[in-house]
């Protein structure tokens, strides 16, 4: 202890305590401008956004202060022997909550563009290079809450008889929501979104070829435009404003960039009647649907509010739905793909939509696990077959109700 090089060690833990602090500013900068909503304003939100995986930014700032712990308490023991470890932990805790916590938090609320801004320049490669690491770590935190994950309490998979008060809704509120149009004041754009797995868009890293054949064989008006991932989104473009330039193959990836708008960013938590309020006053159709956190979950467009406003007065349910195959014998096909919530009001259904937002989603839920053969489960008054498992995911399912007996053929 008493060869401790001082001079080096001070250094070393001043040092680390500026990176935390800076760690600290960056997280804290971001959730400062995601808090102020700016997904209303056009060009703000790309603002918010990390450069880097935010699970990468947890880690190194948790392994700084760990190790500015251990240095200080080792400085502690060198300088007052058996008080030391005490005295260490005491005053590295101190400091770091005054240096490396409520200072950086402070600054970046005060300055959160150029702290966002300078963290995105500085940290962007380093931190993206990191990320296995993170992702591992991240992947074990997952695996040890498995056991008190929440399990949906309507999944039984046995055959014993069970209750179906909780199947049928509400007497005064048909389909177990409220009538009419505050109804959609319950209902979130996340409830309705259309998940990134499955949005249709441009990625400039394509060549331009690539790029034109999507366009010609596409049925949207209206598609996001990004580098390598959604999270990276640019812009969005309006097919219409370039299909004159597709035919002869005159588009190039200027003139693309030429004809899209800014993109514009939505909160998954926004009411569906908010939201229906925020299109008009921005005179968008289409919303990019991102978390707390920037990450994007998928697309909203004023026909899916439009079509959830349709449906609160519809009296009769349809089974027009792509999704959806009738058999013979009166039971469904279903792809794992198909939202909960378009089964239910195309079927007239009360399967619960209150967590996964897909058919397959609901399944590996109720299994905790993807199956490898043909499993049933039945979730209140539905009994559920997978018959197709695909690329890690339940593909084609075999739903009926309980109620309605299968003809044997």
């Amino acid at each position: 202890m008493d060869n401790l090089p001082l001079g080096p060690m001070l250094a070393v833990v001043a040092l680390l305590i500026l990176w935390s602090g800076l760690f600290t500013a960056i997280e804290a900068a971001q959730h400062h401008l995601l808090a102020l909503r700016p997904g209303t304003r056009q060009g703000d939100k790309a603002a918010a956004r990390l450069n880097f995986p935010r699970n990468s930014l947890i880690l190194c700032n948790t392994l700084c202060r760990a190790v500015v712990v251990i240095l200080c308490t080792l400085l502690a023991i060198y300088a007052w022997a058996e008080n030391g470890p005490w005295l260490g932990w005491l005053i590295s805790c101190a400091v770091l909550l005054v240096l490396a916590d409520y200072l950086p938090r402070i600054l970046a609320t005060r300055h959160p563009h150029a702290v966002l801004g300078f963290g995105n320049t500085l940290l962007g490669v380093p931190l993206k290079i990191l990320y296995p690491l993170a992702w591992l770590l991240n992947g074990i935190s997952l695996l040890l809450l498995r056991p008190f994950a929440r399990k949906a309490g309507v999944v039984k998979k046995n055959d014993e008889p069970q209750p179906d008060y909780n199947d049928e809704p509400h007497p005064e509120t048909p389909n177990g929501r409220e009538p009419g149009i505050h109804a959609l004041d319950n209902i979130t754009v996340n409830d309705i979104l259309l998940p990134r797995s499955e949005v249709d868009g441009i990625n400039l890293d394509d060549s331009i070829e690539e790029i034109i054949e999507q366009l010609r064989t596409s049925q949207r008006t209206r598609l996001p435009v990004f580098h390598s991932d959604i999270n990276q989104v640019e812009a969005v473009l309006n097919t219409r404003q370039v299909q004159h330039l597709l035919p002869d193959a005159r588009l190039t990836k200027d003139t693309l960039l030429a004809a899209c708008h800014e993109p514009y960013f939505v909160p998954e938590s926004t009411p569906l009647q908010l939201q229906l309020l925020n299109f008009h006053k921005q005179q968008r159709r289409l919303g990019m649907v991102v978390d707390e956190y920037g990450e994007v979950l998928g697309i909203v467009t004023l026909e899916d509010i439009l079509e959830e406003i349709v449906g609160e007065f519809e009296s009769e349910h349809s089974v027009d739905n792509p999704h959806i195959h009738l058999q013979s014998d009166g039971r469904y096909v279903i792809d794992g793909a198909a939202s909960i919530r378009e089964l239910n009001k195309s079927l007239g259904w009360h399967l619960p939509s209150d967590g996964p937002k897909t058919l397959n989603g609901l399944v590996t839920e109720a299994l905790e696990t993807i199956p490898d053969c043909a499993v049933c489960l039945k979730i209140g008054r539905y009994r559920l077959q997978t018959l197709e498992t695909e690329d890690n995911r339940v593909s084609k399912v075999l739903v009926w109700h309980t109620n309605t007996v299968p003809i044997a053929v």
